[in-house]
This record gives C-alpha cells, sequence and structure tokens, in this order.
C-alpha cells in the first residue's frame, strides 16, 4: 500500500471515530427512573423489578451498556413517594415507571406531565385520572391494569365455596386509595347474594390493622377478603399471620401470598405484567409517545390453594376448586 493511501485511509477511519463514539455515548445515554412503594429488602418486589429488568433485556436493553436504571425504593408514605418522584424526574430520565401501581403513577405524575411514564399494575387508571380513556391514554402515561372491579367480587364467592360457614367477612382495603374503594364496592354488590355481612379494614398502619382484625376474630363465622394495594403487599406477613392466629380463612389478590401461608388467591400474574411494561419501555425509547398506546388488561390470571394452611383451618378445598386451582401448594 502507497504512504498516501494509508494516511488517507486512516483520516478516512479517524473522521468515523468520533461518529461511532457519539453513537455509542447515545446509546449508553438512555435512562429510565423506576419508582417502587416497597423497601428494597422486600423479595416480593425485587422479583418484580427483576421481571422488568429481564423483560429489558429480552429486548436489547442491557443495563450498563445501552440503558442506565435508577431505581428508587420508598415506602407508601405520599411525602416519601413525591420526594423520589421529584428527583426522578429531575434526573432527565428518558422513561419513568410507576412499578407499584396508583400511589407511584400519582406521585410521578405530580413530578412530570412531560416524561412518559409507564405503570405495570393500576387497577383504575381512568378513575385515578391517570388516562383520558384506556384505548386512546392522551398524556404522558400508559401501561397495564390489574384487574376491573367486578373481579374483586370473586374473591367473596371463592371464600364461600372453600369455607361454606363464613357469614361475615372484613375486607382489607386502603381507603386512601380509589382503588380500594371500588374494589370493596365491588365485593359489596355480591354480598347479599352470598349471605355475608361485611366490614371494612383500613390498611394503612401496622397497629391499626392488629386491632381490627383481632376485635373481629372475636365474631363467629368470619373470614377475610384481602384486597390488592401497596399497603396489603407491604403488610401482607402481619396479615396472613394474624389470619392463622385467630383461624379466619382468608382470600388474597395475589399469588405471593399463598408462598407465606394464606389460603388462596386468585389474580393476574403480576412477573408478566412487569415484564409487558418493559415491552412498552422499548416502543416508547423506539419513539412512540404513551398518549398512542392503549392501556392494556392482564392476559394470565392464576388460582392458587394452600392446602396445609386449608388443613391448619379445618377446611376440606371442594374437588372442583382443586381442579380449577393453576397450583396447589402441600
Amino acid at each position: 500500500m502507497r504512504r498516501r493511501d494509508f494516511i488517507g485511509g486512516l483520516g478516512g477511519a479517524a473522521a468515523t471515530w468520533p461518529l461511532a463514539a457519539r453513537a455509542q455515548q447515545d446509546e449508553r445515554a438512555r435512562r429510565i427512573g423506576v419508582l417502587v412503594a416497597s423497601p428494597a429488602n422486600d423479595a416480593e418486589w425485587q422479583a418484580r423489578v427483576a421481571a422488568f429488568k429481564e423483560g429489558l433485556a429480552q429486548l436489547g436493553w442491557t443495563e450498563g451498556r445501552n440503558v442506565r436504571i435508577d431505581t428508587r425504593w420508598a415506602t407508601t408514605n405520599a411525602d416519601d413517594l413525591r420526594k423520589h418522584a421529584a428527583e426522578l424526574a429531575a434526573s432527565t430520565p428518558d422513561v419513568l415507571v410507576g412499578a407499584s401501581g396508583t400511589t407511584t403513577v400519582a406521585a410521578l405524575l405530580q413530578a412530570t406531565r412531560t416524561v412518559p411514564i409507564v405503570f405495570a399494575i393500576v387497577i383504575d387508571p381512568v378513575g385515578a385520572g391517570f388516562v383520558a380513556n384506556l384505548a386512546r391514554p392522551g398524556g404522558n402515561a400508559t401501561g397495564f391494569t390489574m384487574f376491573e372491579y367486578g373481579m374483586s367480587g370473586k374473591w367473596l364467592e371463592l371464600l364461600k365455596q372453600i369455607a361454606p360457614g363464613v357469614t361475615r367477612a372484613a375486607v382489607l382495603r386502603d381507603p386512601a386509595i380509589a382503588s380500594g374503594i371500588g374494589q370493596f364496592g365491588a365485593v359489596q354488590a355480591v354480598a347479599p347474594s352470598l349471605g355475608v355481612e361485611l366490614s371494612p379494614v383500613d390498611v394503612r398502619a401496622a397497629p391499626e390493622i392488629e386491632r381490627a382484625l383481632t376485635a373481629f376474630a372475636g365474631i363467629e363465622n368470619g373470614g377475610l377478603v384481602v384486597t390488592g394495594s401497596p399497603s396489603a403487599t407491604l403488610h401482607r406477613e402481619l396479615i396472613i399471620g394474624l389470619a392463622a392466629r385467630h383461624k379466619l380463612p382468608a382470600v388474597y389478590w395475589q399469588r405471593f401470598n399463598n408462598a407465606s401461608g394464606g389460603l388462596v388467591s386468585y389474580g393476574p400474574d403480576l412477573l408478566d405484567q412487569y415484564r409487558r411494561a418493559a415491552g412498552y419501555v422499548d416502543r416508547i425509547l423506539k419513539g412512540e409517545k404513551p398518549a398512542d398506546l392503549p392501556v392494556q388488561a392482564p392476559t394470565k390470571y392464576e388460582l392458587v390453594i394452600n392446602l396445609k394452611t386449608a388443613k391448619a383451618l379445618g377446611l376440606t378445598v371442594p374437588p372442583a376448586l382443586l381442579a380449577r386451582a393453576d397450583e396447589v401448594i402441600e
């Protein structure tokens, strides 16, 4: 090769290096902020965030290479959530993720109305004011619903199937969020036809929960329905322990309660929800707008029964119910 050609070729290559370097820098610059209403040592929430990251990796987004993920672990305290949401919004992210439902999305939307927001599990995004409608959200937020309110009535039906003697049920709900009121209303709608009298129990603080359930346990033929909320997830070990101590049959909204000793649960596959949320983040990072991405419903539901807990409560699970179960814990 002639010296002039070599130098010319070297110069051409050198000219492309800044472009390549800039491309790599741009690739690394994609930033995602994730807000979780839970302590960082909660194994259930760690699994959900891991499922989200797994979904991103399957779509080609590798943490530390072409994407940076800033995860903020907060409590369900509103001031704590607002603080972390404001910090995430100020960090110039490309996308924000409300990982823990209504409380985290509300905090993020308060912090920004321009940065795209994806939520993984929100029960009623229209009622909460997060989107204009499910088909065309219209703003800077979109994502996935957890279930329709009508499904909440199935929890009371399950309670009567597995414990036919129940005539009174404490419904644990968070009245501070719209979905807490909506879920209770759906349970209330089916209660008369099942011959069950309801008692609402707030799940905002541990002492309040313990006092209410201890008082309720003094009434015969009682059972529990635990509706979905960040507070119910945060206090799940306490609730499951109280149900066991007072021998109260209980129906929960999600399978992770069964692993800790909960009797029966029916609800969406939440890990699948977080993987699907990663898909929406991918589409937004590639140029789509949340306003044009429809809010989607869950596609996978799970009925899980803990036979060990049933035996401890002296209950015989109907064969038809066992046949319907997606998972039986023995």
